[in-house]
């Protein structure tokens, strides 16, 4: 895999007036706007969309099959953000934005309009396609049409926009479930959604279509021969493969039982060489630069939410709270992981990046253990909350900073693929983890992560379930302290 530092060449070619604008100035500002509220909009369904899921399930009698509605939108993801790196990289990311757009709003309907859980579970399916595609787009929009200067900048918009929708996405959700039904949840989104498209499609076309003139591959094959058709074709048969590993490994950690080895094991024997085709060549063994920065990726998100979502269970089953000041919680970790973001942003910040992102794993580290030091009666509950606002503070400073870093040590024409090796990191460390804590959480008496909430109630007693989760996903994070020494190739 050719990496480089991407020349002047490699993006839109910039107005002299343009040369110390922000990403708010005048040229930029339309598509900064329109990218930012697309962002903004899939975060708010992202957020919203737990707390309309339980009362869809219960009305269409699919409570049984609750799971299957996140995993659903999650194996189609994986799909969509290779996908979407290979279509990005052959012909630009504006076909792949549009695509995965349209094929969000049309899951967001058919789930709204289901009238089955099966017809549900076929919605969200169509939605993760598209939130794959576009997710992956929008790092390759950022690539090509912002200078080197801006993109740290605009990552960080990118992290603002998941701010408002943290907070009040949960609450808008209640709310218009409450009087308007769970259907609205889904079905107002893709109205949203004309207004961003109608500002960005146009500055995408004009900065960043079309596929980028590579030249020769190393191996002398011209772009776009036999090689790299053959090479489409075999990523195509490894983003198949990716998600039905997936569904299949989430299908088995639903149920503990000796039969479940069955589609695990299958969907490991999928899983394993599918992500070892599509990553970095490297990328297990922490090899420096850009496979390193895979890697702290998945390390970074997994070991953090895993941890982060039992951080309400135990502040509800070990201390007494309320579900509503449990939640409360985490709310000031959408401010401070904004915060971070912004850090990373500043111009002085930036020959120090590395250094800040070791800082960045070690404070989310610190805040893991520091959660589990509330099973301890005499502790006070609110540690949890000043802790975890740290740690969101660090996570803010490694996550926008690993995307800057994979668009500068990536060719032009690799920029979508390894945008996608990106997300799949992300995404494949969150349920692989979660899956691992889950399982370990109810070996020791903490309740199936599939149980009812009185049955997750009941099992109240076993502090040393929580603790199990949390302190090896803290030695999860310090790994990923470690990976970030090795994120700068010699």
């Amino acid at each position: 895999m050719t990496v480089h530092e991407p020349r002047d060449t490699d993006v839109a070619e910039e107005p002299v007036h343009s040369a110390e604008e922000g990403v708010l100035g005048r040229t930029y500002r339309a598509l900064s706007v329109g990218i930012v509220s697309v962002v903004l909009l899939i975060a708010f369904e992202a957020t919203a969309v737990g707390t309309a899921m339980p009362v869809a399930a219960r009305e269409l009698d699919g409570v049984s099959l609750y799971a299957f509605a996140f995993s659903g939108y999650f194996t189609t993801s994986l799909s969509g953000m290779v996908l979407a790196g290979q279509w990005s990289d052959r012909r630009g990311p504006l076909g792949a934005l549009t695509t995965g757009i349209g094929s969000f709003a049309v899951g967001l309907v058919v789930a709204g309009a289901a009238g089955s859980m099966w017809v549900f579970i076929l919605g969200r399916a169509v939605q993760g396609l598209g939130g794959g595609l576009v997710i992956v787009a929008l790092y390759v929009v950022v690539g090509r049409a912002y200078p080197e200067r801006l993109r740290p900048a605009i990552m960080a918009a990118f992290a603002a926009g998941w701010v408002v929708p943290s907070i009040v996405g949960p609450l808008a959700a209640g709310a218009v479930t409450e009087h308007l039904g769970w259907r609205w949840v889904f079905l107002a989104i893709p109205v949203l959604v004309v207004l961003p498209l109608a500002l960005a499609l146009p500055q995408i076309r004009r900065r960043a279509a079309g596929p980028v003139d590579a030249g020769a591959r190393t191996d002398g094959t011209a772009a776009g021969g036999k090689a790299a058709g053959s090479a489409d074709r075999r990523r195509i048969r490894l983003a198949v493969a990716i998600s039905l590993g997936a569904g299949l490994l989430q299908f088995a950690a639903q149920d503990l039982r000796w039969l479940s080895l069955v589609p695990g094991l299958a969907g490991a024997a999928l899983l394993v060489p599918a992500v070892l085709g599509l990553l970095p060549r490297g990328t297990y063994r922490a090899a420096r630069g850009l496979p390193s920065v895979v890697l702290l990726r998945g390390v970074a998100a997994g070991s953090f939410i895993a941890a982060e979502s039992f951080v309400p269970l135990m502040l509800v089953t070990q201390r007494g709270l309320s579900p509503t000041l449990a939640g409360f919680s985490l709310a000031a970790g959408g401010g401070t992981w904004a915060l971070g973001s912004w850090v990373q942003s500043r111009p002085r910040a930036e020959p120090y990046r590395e250094r800040l992102m070791t800082v960045g794993m070690v404070l989310a580290a610190a805040a893991i253990a520091a959660a589990s030091s509330v099973l301890v009666p005499a502790v006070p509950a609110w540690i949890v909350a000043v802790a975890w606002g740290f740690g969101c503070f660090g996570m803010g400073l490694v996550i926008s900073s690993s995307s800057v870093l994979l668009l500068r040590l990536s060719a032009p024409e690799e920029a979508g693929a390894n945008s996608a090796a990106l997300q799949i990191s992300d995404a494949l460390s969150n349920v692989v983890l979660l899956a691992a804590a889950g399982a370990a959480f109810a070996a020791l008496g903490g309740g199936s992560m599939a149980a009812s909430a009185a049955e997750t109630a009941a099992a109240d007693g076993h502090p040393a379930a929580f603790a199990v989760v949390f302190l090896p996903m803290a030695g999860v994070a310090l790994i990923g302290a470690w990976v970030t020494t090795r994120l700068r190739a010699r």
